[in-house]
């Protein structure tokens, strides 16, 4: 199958004068003399974007990185669910039970260096083994209830898995025709695993009285289908398949991994994204994981239904990118952000001054339905604002800027909950949601153009 073909400019006029800025995006003009033995499209050529139901095959690869986002999202929100049972089961605090947020950090941070050089050498076929195998060995070890101390590392390995994939699907999907809907629907399977997991969590423990580590052997299992299922569906996509297919940019080393991150950390756009997406990142993490414990502490729910607060809010997020990717293009992607933002402040404010626990969980699931497609539409607006070759290095790195925040604030959180008590969740919630409105409009005002200059 061809993946990339370059599109030509229609009945467009060539004349003598044609040829277009590097910096605006156009389609390729005609060469003016059909002899040149040059066939390599030049860097600001438009390729034809493939479409998800094109075939068989297609439909299959975009499947199993749905399923991908599924294991992710599962993994996410169980650790609302089992945070009280693990302080209960390793005699620890508020702080260093919190390390379970933090330790995926360090397998975020790697992830950032390693999806572009995964990419050269190994291809889509790397990310679609490596991610799941990282996933596999640690639920795996999890299931067995292991000493804290291993039980953190495992955590590194979830990290790592996380962050090749996020970077790796990200991309390769927002290449795809459709790219914000298609984007929607598989953010979408990651709310539909964090919904589904807390849910059967809490039912797990509370109801069947599973021990809290007994929900790992069902993560194992979903993690040996995700590596079995992810490198059939890519295994044709080789490294030597992914260099032919993108080509680095004229007068750069196509091969050097670190370079291309470097390269790309050059262009404000990257920074935006990554310092916005470690902020909301932060944000639906923190929820996700402590919602359970606020509404236990300071909405005096039973623990049954404060984990149905938590199923709630992931639904909220699963329901917003299944709806809402196909809102955002018609209002704007960079627009619609600003909207979903302002939406989400006001609903943690009625969530904050209004004490009653049905009213805190029907705005939770709110302030997730608004929150649910920001991720997806910041891939669609830095990957329009970046050059292609740049995309897996920019939004590894924003990727996973995006997931050290979810690791580095619930973390936070959970150590000044350990003196404060937990109901500080909500200032904090709301400081950093306006931190990054602020953040978002500096990128809302600068033109398409400048996203090509480097700072």
């Amino acid at each position: 199958m061809a993946i990339d073909q370059t599109v030509l400019a229609g009945p467009r006029p060539v004349g003598p004068s044609s040829s277009s800025p590097i910096d605006e995006i156009h389609p390729a003009p005609v060469p003016v003399s059909p002899g040149s033995e040059d066939d390599t499209p030049p860097l600001h050529a438009v390729n034809v974007a493939l479409r998800w139901n094109g075939s068989k095959t297609m439909m299959w690869r975009v499947l199993a990185t749905f399923w991908c986002a599924f294991v992710m999202g599962s993994n996410d929100a169980a650790y609302g669910a089992i945070i009280p049972y693990l302080e209960t089961s390793y005699h620890k605090n508020y702080t260093i039970i919190s390390l379970v947020f933090l330790s995926p950090f360090l397998g975020y941070t790697v992830s950032a260096v390693l999806s572009n050089l995964i990419h050269q050498r190994l291809g889509r076929r790397g990310v679609a083994s490596i991610g799941p195998a990282c996933h596999l060995l640690a639920f795996a070890v999890i299931s067995t209830n292991p000493p804290f101390p291993v039980l953190v590392i495992m955590y590194i390995f979830v990290g790592l898995g996380s962050g090749i994939q996020n970077a790796g699907w990200n991309v390769w999907i927002s290449s795809l025709a459709n790219s914000h809907e298609v984007l929607g629907c598989f953010h979408g399977f990651y709310g539909v695993g964090a919904t589904v997991s807390p849910l059967v969590a809490t039912t797990l423990i509370t109801k069947a009285s599973w021990e809290w580590n007994s929900f790992y052997y069902l993560l194992t299992g979903a993690a040996a289908l995700e590596l079995i299922n992810a490198t059939s569906a890519f295994w044709t996509e080789t490294g030597s398949k992914y260099r032919q297919d993108h080509p680095s940019a004229p007068g750069r080393e196509g091969g050097g991994s670190l370079n291309q991150t470097k390269l790309s950390l050059t262009y404000r756009v990257t920074w935006i994204c990554a310092i916005f997406l470690f902020l909301y990142g932060g944000c639906e993490v923190a929820i996700g994981g402590w919602i359970v414990v606020f509404m236990t502490d300071v909405r005096h729910g039973s623990p049954f239904a404060s984990g149905m607060a938590e199923t709630g809010f992931w639904l909220g997020v699963t329901v917003g990118r299944f709806v809402l990717g196909f809102v955002s293009p018609h209002i704007g992607e960079k627009l619609s952000i600003i909207v979903y933002i302002i939406l989400a402040i006001a609903l943690e404010l009625i969530f904050w001054l209004v004490p009653q626990f049905i009213v805190s969980a029907v705005a939770v699931a709110l302030v997730g339905f608004f929150l649910g497609t920001i991720f997806p539409g910041v891939v669609v607006v830095a990957t329009r604002m970046l050059p292609k070759h740049l995309h897996v290095a920019a939004i590894g790195f924003a990727a996973a800027f995006s997931m050290g925040g979810g690791a580095v604030f619930p973390f936070m959180i959970g150590a000044i909950a350990q003196a404060k008590g937990v109901s500080v969740l909500q200032p904090i919630l709301l400081a950093m949601l306006a931190v990054a409105l602020m953040i978002w409009g500096t990128l809302l005002r600068a033109p398409s153009q400048q996203s090509q200059h480097q700072v």
